[in-house]
């Protein structure tokens, strides 16, 4: 299952909603919310400095990260970046193929 690193930053509403409720509880949410779309949390973690929160989630597809990725942001409370992370078995199979690039010349 395609695995994706999740970025976020709170926005004042929503570190003031993690105040509220606590870290525990914002894992819980994110993990049903997964879970409900056929995925599974493998980590999230609070950070400090620019970025607040780091997750790492199985979804089955693109699309189902996208819709997290769009909700998430439309909530306003929390800016989200979504990294699409691969095994060193996919770089491997994707050294393999060998695109016929032509390079802009001037």
């Amino acid at each position: 299952m395609p695995r994706y690193l999740f970025i976020g930053s709170y926005s004042p509403q929503g570190s003031k909603a993690v105040l509220a409720v606590g870290g525990t509880a914002r894992r819980a949410a994110i993990e049903k919310m997964v879970s409900d779309l056929g995925g599974r949390v493998e980590t999230f973690d609070f950070a400090f400095g620019s970025d607040d929160v780091y997750t790492i989630v199985e979804l089955p597809d693109a699309r189902t990260a996208t819709a997290i990725a769009l909700a998430v942001n439309g909530s306003g409370a929390i800016g989200l970046r979504t990294v699409v992370l691969m095994t060193p078995e996919e770089v491997d199979a994707a050294c393999q193929v060998h695109p016929d690039y032509q390079p802009p010349t001037a």
